[in-house]
């Protein structure tokens, strides 16, 4: 699995041109302090992401006591169909829209692996197309809801293999972990095992978004 996991994401490089996408409908959830909104790899178990996802969450769960925290999972296929990273993009930017109208007081932070990363980049506003299983933008976070989102956590982000990152509007609130020799994330990377390493970055992002909140 491990190895499937990688491989998928390093057999597919460059987007497709996407027509339409329509995402599912948004599902509110309580109106917590602050909703982790998690984006998996391609092919990633569990529950928010075995790699990414889970651990991160139970680390923010950890760094930030007397806080309320809820989690969203991304609904999105995670394959490497070309409008997956499309479909991702979507349902992100329609659940934190729906979610930012219910509960007025809510704050996002927003975690990206993998493919994952895709997804969150399109939805700040930053292209995948072009990148290991990216997309063009199908839509953007409202700039009403922008100033709610505490931080970006981005891992294994195929976007830096092709040259770029999170600049503009989040840029100071984004952390974007590439481990070395990852091929998805860094140019001429070979060690393909980097690339399911980033369980061990999870209490360092949870220390940066913490003191982002």
């Amino acid at each position: 699995m491990r190895v499937r996991l990688c491989l998928a994401a390093l057999s597919l490089v460059g987007g497709a041109t996407v027509a339409t996408v329509t995402a599912p409908s948004a599902t509110a959830a309580a109106c917590s302090d602050i909703d982790v909104v998690a984006a998996r790899g391609t092919f990633e178990p569990g529950t928010l992401g075995f790699i990414v996802g889970d651990p991160v969450f139970s680390a923010l769960q950890r760094k930030l006591t007397g806080r309320n925290l809820s989690s969203y999972w991304v609904n999105y296929p995670a394959d490497l169909s070309p409008t997956s990273a499309a479909q991702g993009n979507a349902d992100l930017v329609n659940h934190v829209k729906s979610q930012a109208s219910t509960c007025p007081n809510q704050r996002f932070i927003l975690v990206g692996y993998s493919q994952g990363a895709n997804v969150v980049d399109n939805s700040i506003g930053i292209s995948s197309a072009g990148a290991v299983v990216g997309s063009p933008i199908v839509a953007t976070l409202p700039a009403a809801v922008e100033p709610r989102v505490a931080a970006v956590l981005l891992f294994g982000n195929p976007i830096r293999a092709i040259g770029k990152s999170v600049t503009g509007t989040y840029q100071s609130r984004t952390i974007d972990f590439c481990a070395q020799g990852d091929p998805v994330c860094q140019a001429g990377g070979n060690d393909t095992l980097a690339h399911l390493g980033y369980t061990a970055d999870a209490d360092a992002a949870a220390a940066f978004a913490a003191g982002k909140v």
